[in-house]
């Protein structure tokens, strides 16, 4: 057990136990509102989705077809895994047609070894019939909400393109949750106009919301997005964070976030050949390791001042 916060691997044991579980991405070629013209054009403006998207998913047309290949790459090392799922590539409920959406969710069910569903979408992506969809699935495997929050700042949320407003994230968490489904947000630091009082008072909203787990990520720059144009014009700017500095930041993190809520990640990690900034050279395990040594130091400093009163 983390002495310091719940982490992924503890708050998956709350499903599956002792059961060894890992999550396949899959592309199932769905679009955003704020790309396809529906409520705006180019996304948002730090995403380039192919950074943090498996090779097999391009590779591969069918749902069926990137799990299996997902499998066969981890099941060389881990030949008694299990898997969840995970729709990630852009907005997995954006398609207007809940029958679609069945379809593929129970294609991906149907692969041997698939005990769950992790659906990355938007808040504003989630009508009631797609809810009530996403339920039902869920009365049979674990079925894992993720949901692109970014932000609790509605001017953030304009700048970025992101849009979609905080009260449209408070109104997708709570019926989510009401519904019975496993509500996780993802928040990211460092985006621009932010400060890190700014970071954590969207954590203190998130926080009181019913989500269950966490997944936070420092900003990063990648080649060929807005984000880096719009910098390398002088038009926008974002913070300088140093490892030094995002470990403070997430030391904060984990001391304020309840152990009901499990984090699950503190690092982005495109391909370093897409990176423009910030350009740090660790991996996530690396970082986690500079974390926990960090709250171990300050565990036994603590004891270290308690015993001397």
């Amino acid at each position: 057990m983390n002495p310091f916060y719940t982490d992924y691997a503890e708050y998956l044991s709350r499903f599956y136990g002792n059961r060894k579980v890992q999550k396949i991405s899959v592309n199932a070629g769905f679009s955003c509102p704020n790309r396809d013209g529906t409520i705006g054009h180019g996304g948002c403006i730090y995403c380039a989705n192919s950074s943090f998207t498996p090779g097999y998913c391009f590779e591969k047309t069918g749902i069926s077809q990137q799990l299996v290949a997902g499998k066969e790459f981890f099941g060389r090392k881990y030949p008694a895994m299990e898997y969840i799922a995970y729709f990630q590539s852009y907005t997995n409920t954006y398609s207007g047609d809940t029958s679609r959406l069945k379809r593929i969710y129970e294609e991906a069910l149907s692969v041997n070894g698939v005990v769950g569903l992790a659906i990355g979408t938007r808040p504003d992506c989630l009508p009631d019939e797609v809810v009530e969809l996403l339920a039902r699935l869920n009365q049979y495997v674990p079925v894992f909400v993720e949901l692109g929050v970014e932000t609790m700042s509605d001017e953030t949320l304009r700048l970025i393109n992101r849009g979609h407003s905080a009260a449209q994230t408070v109104d997708a968490v709570r019926r989510l949750a009401e519904a019975g489904l496993h509500v996780g947000v993802h928040l990211i630091a460092g985006l621009p106009g932010e400060d890190e009082e700014r970071i954590m008072k969207s954590l203190a909203e998130i926080v009181e919301l019913p989500v269950e787990s966490l997944k936070l990520h420092h900003l990063q720059v990648l080649r060929g997005t807005e984000l880096s144009r719009r910098i390398d014009a002088g038009e926008i700017a974002v913070p300088d964070f140093t490892p030094q500095r995002y470990v403070d930041l997430c030391c904060r993190v984990v001391k304020f976030v309840p152990r009901r809520i499990a984090i699950e990640r503190f690092l982005a990690s495109a391909p370093p050949e897409m990176v423009v900034s910030p350009r740090w050279g660790l991996k996530n395990y690396q970082f986690v390791n500079l974390l926990h040594n960090r709250l171990n130091d300050e565990m036994k400093l603590n004891k270290i001042i308690e015993s001397n009163e």
